[in-house]
């Protein structure tokens, strides 16, 4: 019998990068998932590749209507829920000087609002033992230029996974955070030209201890242990980071 049988899982930002991987590797192991995305064609791409053990929804993170109807759709879909990764999020560069309210407002809405009330809506729907990850990111202990209203965000979600924590507690519910490192997801083209990107990601590879990228799949395996099989741990943050926010 595959590993994760019949557990079921809903993943925000499941469409691509490690949202993706982690919904391909509990798919495998025989999960019933549930990803989120923004953007259909990508959903759809992403729900096509999964298989039929897959539901694909498309809901922005930024909404608390989408976020609402998410939970709606989660309850009519699984009942209960096994595990929750709030993964949904977005990058943003810009130095200190030049951030403008409109950038710093999506960054903080998306990537701290958006996972706070995607627990919360979907916390009824969680069984009791059930595991929730966040997604926090290396930038939230490193004072890295260009990312200050990202780390801020980042940071959040750290403080929140050490409270949301707390509050459940008394319902056996785990919630921890895995922390990100350089990882070759996708996430810089969309936020810069290619040429850029690639730049940027023979520079991050260069200054890391590992000397290279993470993969995606790396940051899922680390996800899918917190989700499950970390059962003494709750309130914590797992670095997948090559050593970069370590040594």
């Amino acid at each position: 019998m595959s590993k994760y049988a019949g557990k079921r899982v809903v993943i925000t930002g499941g469409s691509s990068g490690f949202g993706l991987a982690t919904a391909q590797l509990l798919v495998g192991e025989g999960a019933h998932v549930l990803i989120t995305g923004r953007n259909q064609a990508t959903l759809d791409a992403a729900r096509d590749r999964l298989g039929e053990k897959a539901v694909a929804v498309r809901s922005d993170a930024a909404s608390l209507p989408d976020i609402e109807v998410l939970a709606d759709r989660v309850k009519a879909e699984f009942g209960t829920v096994d595990a929750l990764f709030a993964n949904a999020g977005v990058n943003g560069f810009a130095p200190f000087e030049a951030t403008g309210e409109a950038l710093f407002d999506e960054l903080l809405t998306i990537n701290a609002k958006g996972p706070y009330f995607t627990v919360q809506k979907l916390a009824p729907l969680l069984a009791e033992g059930s595991g929730v990850v966040l997604t926090t990111s290396v930038a939230n202990v490193l004072g890295l230029p260009m990312l200050s209203a990202y780390a801020a965000g980042k940071a959040a979600v750290r403080s929140m996974t050490r409270s949301l924590a707390r509050e459940l507690l008394t319902r056996r519910i785990r919630v921890n955070a895995v922390s990100p490192g350089p990882i070759d997801s996708g996430i810089l083209e969309k936020s810069m030209p290619r040429e850029a990107a690639e730049q940027t990601k023979a520079q991050m590879a260069a200054d890391n201890p590992m000397l290279r990228m993470g993969d995606p799949t790396e940051v899922a395996r680390a996800v899918v242990f917190l989700a499950f099989d970390a059962t003494y741990t709750t309130g914590a943050e797992l670095a997948v980071d090559g050593g970069g926010s370590q040594l």
